[in-house]
């Protein structure tokens, strides 16, 4: 059985994209072309995975080769983005010590928890809730004990 040959990573790029919305416009085009990445691909591939996704920003990992062909790898929506979806917010509070925009149940923690487990650095549930309870407070959002 032959060997085979790992293509060379030329860089890895992370943008944060709107779900089915990649453009050729910036931010996206002048990140992409000036390592010779074919954008209309990349949006058209990225359409295609988060075509499900519509709304909510989506991180994604592009790792360039050296021949231009590239890869992505689709991470889960930053945390304050599923805070406000869950709020139903535009955003946070603009003085989150002491304006609060609103309260998150410990089951709507623990949901949000549950998905972002996969992107953050904890071993159990409890810990990712922490995570997820520390981005409210920052954000101006009470949470149920």
């Amino acid at each position: 059985m032959a060997k085979q040959k790992q293509k060379k990573v030329q860089t890895v790029i992370k943008l944060q994209i709107p779900g089915g919305k990649a453009t050729p416009a910036p931010p996206i085009g002048p990140a992409l072309g000036q390592h010779g990445v074919n954008i209309m691909e990349f949006c058209k591939s990225y359409n295609d995975m988060t075509k499900d996704k519509v709304g909510m920003v989506i991180p994604v990992e592009i790792t360039v080769y050296q021949d231009k062909t590239f890869e992505l790898k689709l991470k889960t929506p930053p945390v304050t983005n599923l805070i406000l979806k869950a709020l139903s917010l535009e955003s946070g509070s603009s003085r989150p010590n002491t304006n609060i925009i609103g309260t998150l149940t410990q089951v709507q923690v623990e949901e949000i928890a549950q998905i972002k487990m996969i992107d953050l650095n904890a071993n159990e549930v409890e810990s990712a809730k922490r995570i997820i309870e520390g981005s409210a407070r920052s954000m101006g959002v009470r949470v149920q004990k």
